[in-house]
């Protein structure tokens, strides 16, 4: 991970430990990395539609991006960056959390237009190099 990533979540790491300290047991702990920081869900994970209503609230806001986005579509674009930026698949699987390369190649990994036209030109380069 980058500094900058780890950073943000040793500083959000920091407020759910001083949040913890002042509601005591009230505090679900669990471990959550995303863990709710009001009440009266201290400690509990955000639900997925929330998450997914405040995405649609900020999209509603910009110009620029497609609204239709999704948490889960970022992630596939996510999948489909590191594929482009020649990121080993075991490296993806590993950062998706899967062990079965077919979830990950099936699932995620669209060729992107550059990638088909880079397979094209190597395969054009095969061909004059005959």
């Amino acid at each position: 991970m980058e500094d900058e990533v780890i950073n943000t979540l040793h500083k959000h790491k920091l407020k759910q430990k001083e949040i913890k300290l002042q509601v005591g047991k009230e505090y679900y702990d669990k471990d959550f990395v995303f863990g709710r920081l009001n009440a009266p869900y201290f400690g509990y994970p955000h639900f997925i539609k929330t998450i997914e209503n405040r995405m649609e609230s900020l999209l509603k806001k910009t110009i620029a991006i497609n609204k239709r986005l999704t948490p889960h579509s970022l992630r596939h674009t996510h999948t489909s960056l590191l594929a482009e930026a020649g990121v080993e698949l075991l490296q993806i699987m590993d950062r998706l959390g899967h062990t079965e390369d077919e979830t990950t190649t099936q699932v995620y990994l669209h060729i992107t237009k550059d990638r088909k036209k880079e397979a094209s030109q190597k395969f054009a380069q095969l061909m004059r190099s005959l």
